[in-house]
């Protein structure tokens, strides 16, 4: 059997047209600036960060980003496709920067929750969604103290809320001798807070009463401990601003504690609570580290 001649069959195989069309020829010139200007809205958009501040940033460029990219996609008839793509996400991100522009209108505050806000809750990253919640459970109410008013009576007064105070000045005593100032945006009864359970009641061992008119913002404390159970981010914010507050109130007692030499000690100290004065006076000189020199002279 003689072998087939392949020559005399002229046999040829087609190439496979290309599963895609392939570019005939390459643009000469760029795109138009619309295309350049909406690449670069969208890369700064996507810098935006968190809050609501941060996602209004975001949605307004990429709303801007794809508007630009809908008008250039419209403007070639061959890009059908890619002008609804650009066209349905832009209503998407206009659709959501509406709603954040809408939700930060509803929290907006008076001025002295604002104030409050600014100058004790910003610092610590507190969201404005929180913030008013926290505003929410005071009822959004603000007291006033006349000049000469009391706050609360030592041995009387109940143990019911947590206060700040917003302006004007409190003066604080104890058996009738004066212990320090409370100053704007300060807790009113922060230790006496701190000194309770939820379960416990309690009474003022302090008098306070303003010294000029005061104004200040108070929280009641079943109302409160509803709060912290449901959002415990918000019990932990007034667990660090409230023991802050008292730290600053012990130290500025420690300014002014002085024993009978003339020496300051730190009422911070456990061993110098409740301690008697001739006690006292003892632990210091326990304490205290003898001069090599005063003890040779």
């Amino acid at each position: 059997m003689e072998p087939p001649d392949f020559e005399a069959m002229n046999l040829t195989v087609k190439p496979a047209p290309p599963a895609f069309p392939l570019c005939g020829e390459w643009k000469e010139a760029a795109e138009g600036s619309l295309f350049h200007l909406a690449n670069i809205l969208l890369f700064l958009g996507f810098m935006g960060g968190s809050g609501f501040y941060g996602h209004l940033y975001l949605f307004t460029f990429l709303t801007v980003g794809f508007f630009c990219s809908t008008v250039w996609a419209w403007s070639d008839p061959c890009t059908t496709d890619t002008f609804l793509w650009n066209f349905a996400l832009f209503g998407a991100c206009l659709t959501q920067a509406l709603y954040i522009v809408y939700k930060l209108r509803s929290l907006t505050f008076d001025k002295d929750f604002q104030e409050l806000y600014n100058c004790m809750f910003k610092r610590l990253g507190v969201s404005l969604a929180h913030f008013g919640k926290i505003v929410t459970s005071s009822d959004g109410v603000v007291h006033t103290l006349e000049k000469g008013q009391f706050f609360a009576v030592e041995g009387k007064t109940a143990i019911d809320k947590l206060s700040v105070l917003l302006s004007g000045r409190i003066h604080v005593t104890v058996n009738g001798e004066f212990l320090h100032y409370i100053y704007p945006f300060q807790f009113l009864d922060s230790p006496e807070w701190d000194s309770l359970r939820p379960s416990e009641e309690g009474i003022f061992q302090v008098t306070l009463h303003a010294d000029d008119q005061c104004r200040y913002i108070a929280w009641r404390r079943k109302k409160l401990y509803l709060l912290f159970a449901k959002h415990r981010y918000i019990a932990r914010i007034f667990a660090l601003i409230v023991r802050s507050d008292i730290a600053e109130k012990v130290y500025s007692l420690s300014d002014k504690a002085f024993d009978m030499a003339g020496h300051r000690y730190d009422l911070r100290l456990p061993s110098y609570c409740h301690m008697p004065g001739p006690e006292l006076e003892r632990a210091h000189d326990l304490l205290e580290v003898p001069v090599p020199g005063e003890r040779a002279a």
